[in-house]
C-alpha cells in the first residue's frame, strides 16, 4: 500500500502515540497508575466545571462501565470524587481532589517529557499544533471527518 497523504499521516500519528505509550508505562506504574487512569486524570481540567461521567466517557472514547471502573480506581486512591452533576442532579460528575490535581500535573509532565514530541523545536511544535487544531476543529468527537 502506498503510504502517501492521509495514510502516512495517520501512521505517523499512531507511531508517535505508541512510542509515547510505551515510554510512559513504567513511569506511570511507579505512580501507581495505568494508561487508562492517567488518561482519565488528563481529561479532568481543574479549571473547568466538573464534567459529567458521560462527558468524561466521551472524552476518553469509552463506555460508561469502563469509565466507572477507572473512576472507582481513582476514587479509591483519593484522586477524584463523584459528586452530583450541577447541570443534572440525576447524574454524577467527577472532580479532582487536591491530591488528584497534584498527580494530574505530574502525569502531564511525565507524558510530555517522555513523548517523542519533546525532541521538537518550539517552531515545529507550533506548526504541528496548528495543523492538529485544524483536524480537531473539523472532526466532531467520536466521528469521522466528512468530505
Amino acid at each position: 500500500m502506498n503510504e502517501d497523504g492521509p495514510v502516512a499521516a495517520v501512521r505517523a500519528i499512531h507511531e508517535v502515540f505508541m512510542r509515547t505509550d510505551a515510554a510512559i508505562t513504567g513511569p506511570l506504574a511507579e505512580m501507581g497508575l495505568t494508561t487508562a487512569t492517567a488518561q482519565a486524570l488528563w481529561a479532568l481540567d481543574p479549571d473547568d466545571e466538573p464534567p459529567s461521567m458521560k462527558t468524561v466517557a466521551t472524552r476518553l472514547h469509552c463506555n460508561a462501565p469502563n469509565l466507572s471502573f477507572v473512576a472507582d480506581q481513582l476514587a479509591a486512591r483519593g484522586l477524584v470524587e463523584r459528586v452530583p452533576d450541577p447541570r443534572d442532579r440525576r447524574s454524577r460528575a467527577l472532580v479532582l481532589t487536591a491530591k488528584g490535581e497534584q498527580v494530574r500535573s505530574q502525569v502531564m509532565r511525565t507524558v510530555v517529557e517522555h513523548s517523542p514530541l519533546s525532541a521538537l523545536e518550539p517552531d515545529d511544535i507550533a506548526a504541528l499544533l496548528s495543523i492538529l487544531d485544524k483536524v480537531v476543529a473539523v472532526t466532531p468527537r467520536g466521528s469521522a471527518p466528512t468530505s
